[in-house]
């Protein structure tokens, strides 16, 4: 995924730092039960991402995993940085430096630090969908009953999930992903590629990603701000866009797609204090919970940390694109090769994803290429590559707050013509769990329940 910064942590995900707390307050305690709560049926099954992983925190929870199996098996070979035209990919020096590094799917990594979890006695329930946190006797129980909007130190969950909905500013990205099989010649086992420019325009912050993985496998993707203006914007067809483009086309043909999905992510870094590190976590919790120390020890522990460091220096690159897309990459080059991370400001985000949607008379429809079936597909194949299932007889767990929104409200300030009577209908037996329109309603009007637990995506090489 695509961010302008240099080397910096890359934790895995909300599921994987809670599997490293786990695994961290077993290896200080095995007294102490620590149980793991996953929604689909295996775990890993609901993470997605292209991943360049640096393995700095998981040489510091299990220092051994090169002798053992962990999907960690492609090291970074070529970094390189493109910026876009139309027909044209320009090469640019890299801001990333990637030494070190994997290649790796991420939804493989969770799956094997569930099992170094439950191995140590973490007691991982996969199925099980959880929608509230309860507090008693301040030990801390998740339910499957309702909504809880307050938020406790000690769940990690991704993007907009329902027991941990964090008071925080609402940024975040999306991700349209998907892993491919191409061709043996085409094939450079750890070459990483990002890509900005198009097919986003000028005012919309974004980019691209090409990892090849092994087993000739490339994970693509674009990635794409929710702050984007446009309500005619659709990350889906923007990234069907993007495979035809002229160099990634190339790439692509003859290949075969083995899975797609999308997801929401966190944005924010050091002003809005969303990085956590698990270990950091699990320690502070164990001595609070031994000892009765204050769990402030965590905050205190993170700022001494190498993480707090990194985002300190990254903390500018994203706001930078406030300002639209030349002078962020002007902000971002003089923070990067001159400020080194050290600059004496610190610029501010802008306003949240559901305010930046404008009125639908301020913009013109964007012309989107029809699915040509061997690069770009229409939403019903991508759906059913990402193995999504749910339980048809269960009530929709897209919920609306107030039902007539969509109808008086968000059509006719949001959508052009529509022909015939407008009518709401969700399928939600189709979500992919993205949260996307949950943060992007302009109106806040849509609610992201839990389903019936084990429903939703079923990823395996993401």
């Amino acid at each position: 995924m695509t961010t302008k910064e240099p080397k910096r942590a890359r934790d895995a995900a909300p599921a994987a730092e809670w599997l490293q707390s786990s695994i961290e307050q077993c290896i200080a305690d095995t007294k102490n039960n620590t149980a793991k709560r996953r929604n689909p049926t295996r775990g890993g099954a609901h993470i997605l991402s292209g991943n360049v992983f640096e393995p700095r925190a998981l040489d510091e929870l299990i220092p051994k995993w090169r002798q053992e199996d962990a999907p960690i098996r492609v090291p970074v070979s070529s970094d390189k940085f493109w910026m876009l035209t139309k027909n044209k990919a320009w090469t640019l020096p890299s801001p990333f430096d990637n030494k070190g590094n994997y290649v790796i799917s991420l939804s493989q990594l969770v799956r094997w630090m569930s099992v170094k979890a439950e191995e140590l006695g973490v007691e991982v329930y996969p199925g099980f969908a959880a929608s509230e946190k309860i507090i008693t006797n301040h030990k801390l129980r998740e339910s499957g009953q309702g909504q809880h909007q307050t938020y406790a130190l000690g769940i990690k969950e991704g993007c907009r999930l329902p027991v941990s909905v964090i008071n925080i500013r609402d940024l975040g990205w999306v991700v349209v992903n998907e892993v491919w099989e191409i061709e043996e010649g085409k094939h450079k086992p750890g070459s990483v590629v990002h890509t900005v420019g198009w097919p986003l325009d000028m005012k919309t912050y974004g980019g691209s990603f090409l990892y090849h993985l092994d087993d000739r496998q490339l994970a693509i993707g674009l990635v794409v701000a929710l702050n984007y203006r446009n309500p005619f914007l659709s990350p889906y067809d923007e990234f069907q866009k993007f495979k035809q483009h002229p160099a990634i086309r190339t790439l692509l043909e003859g290949g075969t797609v083995l899975q797609y999905g999308a997801r929401t992510l966190n944005e924010g870094g050091f002003q809005v204090e969303m990085c956590t590190k698990g270990m950091l976590a699990a320690e502070a919790t164990f001595k609070a919970l031994v000892e009765g120390s204050s769990i402030d020890l965590y905050w205190e522990n993170l700022k001494k940390s190498w993480i707090w460091d990194e985002l300190y220096r990254a903390r500018n690159y994203r706001p930078a694109f406030e300002y639209g897309f030349i002078p962020g990459m002007a902000l971002s080059a003089v923070e990067r090769y001159i400020f080194k991370g050290k600059s004496p400001f610190t610029l501010k985000h802008g306003k949240p994803d559901h305010e930046a949607t404008e009125m639908v008379n301020l913009h013109s429809p964007i012309s989107y290429p029809k699915p040509d079936g061997q690069v770009s597909f229409d939403v019903p194949s991508s759906l059913y590559r990402s193995n999504t299932n749910h339980e048809h007889d269960q009530p929709p767990h897209l919920r609306l707050r107030d039902p007539a929104v969509p109808e008086t409200v968000n059509l006719p300030q949001y959508v052009s013509d529509e022909n015939g009577d407008p009518k709401l209908h969700i399928n939600a037996q189709n979500c992919l769990h993205c949260k996307a329109c949950d943060i992007k309603d302009p109106k806040q009007n849509i609610e992201w329940t839990v389903p019936e637990g084990g429903g939703g995506p079923g990823y395996t090489v993401m």
